[in-house]
């Protein structure tokens, strides 16, 4: 099945160019030229969004926002693509739950780059999400791997390049969370809600301290676990 995009840009140049193009790739390609447009679009069949922000009425942000908050479109990638360049507004973009964020003007070889990289992310973290849920006929819950560091959920048993580490159950249950959850920067109350029970207390101070035993532990891929000051953290796929 082909993977099919939705631009949204109230541009209509833009959205040609940028549908043209992406149509020469194999996508299956929509428009909408204003955020209330797409809203009164069946979504549920696109797998990727590009966005602009400065539109008329509802803005790019608005319109991610109520994705991000709508069960079924949760999880559907979303890069924003914007003439605002400041660092602000793409640790905002990003915060809202972008997955790239592209200033104009840009260059098509890299819109069609950063396109096929956030699918493939998604894909696997897709993948890795689903072999997590589900639960094999032998009662064992799959693995969860990501290149040398691999998690054995039925043993509790982390393993880094073929060795066990030891971690505590915090730290365990913290690297499962990001493991499973990628290139997604998490706020430090929707960790606490993943890996703490709902009576435990439990400060930022606590969570920090985690997060550094955790890096030191897991060798180079410590340099995986990303710090957004302000924000969270976040564990980043990197080549």
């Amino acid at each position: 099945m082909s993977t099919r995009l939705l631009v949204i840009d109230d541009e209509e140049s833009i959205c040609e160019i940028l549908k043209y193009n992406l149509q020469k790739e194999g996508y299956l390609v929509d428009t909408a030229y204003s955020a209330e447009e797409a809203l009164e679009m069946d979504l549920t069949p696109y797998d990727l969004f590009i966005v602009d922000i400065m539109m008329e009425r509802l803005s790019g942000f608005d319109f991610a926002k109520r994705l991000r908050n709508s069960s079924e479109m949760e999880d559907v990638p979303i890069i924003f693509c914007s003439a605002l360049n400041g660092e602000d507004d793409t640790v905002m973009g990003l915060n809202i739950g972008a997955d790239d964020y592209i200033t104009k003007p840009f260059k098509i070889s890299e819109m069609l780059a950063r396109v096929n990289a956030v699918l493939r992310r998604t894909q696997i973290a897709r993948r890795a999400r689903e072999a997590t849920s589900a639960v094999l006929h032998d009662g064992l819950e799959p693995q969860i791997v990501y290149q040398g560091l691999r998690i054995d959920p039925n043993e509790k048993i982390c393993y880094l390049d073929g060795d066990k580490v030891a971690l505590t159950k915090t730290e365990f249950e913290i690297l499962a969370f990001f493991l499973t959850r990628r290139n997604r920067i998490y706020s430090r109350e929707e960790i606490i809600r993943h890996v703490w029970a709902d009576d435990v207390v439990v400060t930022n101070r606590t969570i920090d301290t985690n997060i550094t035993r955790l890096r030191k532990k897991i060798g180079h891929y410590g340099n995986n676990i990303e710090t957004r000051l302000g924000f969270g953290y976040g564990f980043k796929e990197k080549d």
